[in-house]
């Protein structure tokens, strides 16, 4: 199977907003999210908003997947800063080694950045991932308002 990845675009919508569906709903995100999010998040992936990037991976005739990446500094690694908010593969596509074509993608586009991300501890297999692309666990207590 031959995939491959480009930016996300209106006309991938409602294939995203299933899998936004699907992902939030699962015990690898903490919080279940709400319909008026995310479609608010991929309205900005898909207009051009300066903090958020959304990417979309196919076969050509499917969506496998998807990905959303937020843009910071970080003043901590002196460095921009990626946030890998999201990253979905459909079930019927895992372990074909698109998350890692995802990850490879994204260091290989967004060039001396420090890469964070969050991940349920019981996500057994994102983990395994992201410790294969270089991962380390920060010892930090998040917090929000």
């Amino acid at each position: 199977m031959s995939s491959s990845i480009r930016r996300m675009a209106e006309k991938d919508k409602s294939t995203v907003l299933e899998m936004m569906r699907v992902f939030y709903a699962s015990p690898a995100v903490f919080t279940n999210g709400s319909e008026a999010v995310f479609s608010n998040d991929i309205d900005h992936c898909v207009n051009e908003n300066p903090y958020l990037d959304g990417y979309i991976i196919e076969d050509g005739k499917e969506i496998q997947g998807y990905a959303m990446l937020a843009k910071s500094f970080s003043t901590e690694f002196g460095k921009p800063c990626i946030w890998i908010e999201d990253l979905y593969i459909k079930e019927e596509y895992r372990g074909l080694g698109l998350g890692k074509m995802l990850m490879e993608f994204i260091a290989k586009k967004y060039t001396d950045c420090i890469f964070r991300l969050e991940v349920e501890e019981e996500n057994e297999r994102a983990v395994k991932l992201y410790r294969k692309c270089g991962f380390t666990v920060l010892p930090y207590l998040e917090m929000k308002k």
